[in-house]
């Protein structure tokens, strides 16, 4: 029960609406997630008048956790179908895109591809495809995979975000503000990378320092914090579309950076898998659109 309040509360933002979610109290959830912070030996969120912000190590669990509850619903969902035998075919992307991009479009696979399962494999460290972790993978980089067949799908848009608590309205209101930026890994590099520099560098701004703020490590964290009024992010257009439109992020300014290239990536050889072919037409027709989408951001 602690995991459960724990998960819904992160989720939420708040105890009040997870209490709702789950028929309780919203004491009862406070007591829930202070027991599972004393079992876990670590804060799992500040606590603040009226609200609540998950901790770095609270985000890091509530990530985990959010995979680890998709996965048993859709253990339970299959359990409860008629017992006809279906084809499954498995897709590896960051957490962030698989959340915010591909679980979204999980129905229009299977009407796309009657008797077939999607299953999703998130993970920030890339699957093994040759070893069997994933039938294919959509991965953000120049294009370039070793002994693998890449796809191009979409250039990624990037662009300020924030939350509009922040006020933040023209450029120089940055000198005032916290930059929350993406720690990309060894992978990624060259200067397609989008950057806080190299926003300030095509920007021409000068107002404030491209190098300062803080650093998380991935970009459903960088994501959350702007949410969170934590700061201001240089997220991708295409992840972030729904906090756009609910208004839970606003983007005050550009300019827009193109970012990396979205690749459908499959092993050497493997084009003629049954699997491989269902996802990359799917993907292909699905993200067809996502580089007009992102321009209106």
């Amino acid at each position: 029960m602690s995991l459960r309040a724990f998960e819904a509360a992160a989720r939420r933002e708040s105890f009040k609406l997870a209490a709702a979610e789950l028929g309780v109290t919203p004491t009862a959830i406070s007591h829930q997630i202070k027991g599972l912070e004393t079992e876990l030996g670590l804060r799992l969120f500040t606590r603040k008048a009226r609200e609540v912000a998950l901790t770095p190590r609270g985000l890091a669990l509530y990530l985990d956790l959010r995979v680890a509850f998709d996965s048993m619903a859709e253990a339970v969902d299959r359990a409860r179908r008629p017992t006809e035998r279906k084809q499954a075919a498995t897709l590896s992307a960051t957490v962030a895109f698989t959340s915010r991009a591909l679980a979204p479009r999980a129905e229009s696979f299977r009407g796309r591809n009657p008797g077939w399962d999607l299953r999703l494999h998130a993970s920030d460290r890339p699957a093994n495809l040759r070893a069997g972790e994933a039938d294919a993978a959509i991965r953000c980089g120049v294009g370039h995979y070793s002994g693998q067949v890449a796809t191009p799908l979409f250039t990624d848009r990037y662009a300020p975000v924030c939350s509009p608590r922040l006020d933040i309205r023209r450029p120089k209101h940055l000198a005032g503000a916290t930059l929350i930026h993406r720690e990309w890994g060894p992978h990624a590099n060259g200067p397609r990378l989008p950057s806080w520099r190299r926003w300030a560098d095509e920007r021409g701004a000068k107002s404030f320092d491209p190098e300062l703020g803080i650093v998380v490590a991935d970009e459903e964290s960088a994501i959350r914090a702007a949410v969170a009024g934590r700061g201001v992010a240089l997220a991708s257009l295409s992840l972030v579309a729904a906090e756009l439109a609910s208004g839970a992020l606003t983007q005050p300014f550009g300019p827009v950076l193109d970012g990396l290239q979205y690749d459908f990536v499959h092993p050497l050889g493997a084009e003629d898998r049954p699997a491989v072919a269902a996802l990359k037409d799917w993907a292909v027709a699905e993200f067809a659109t996502e580089p007009a989408k992102a321009a209106l951001g």
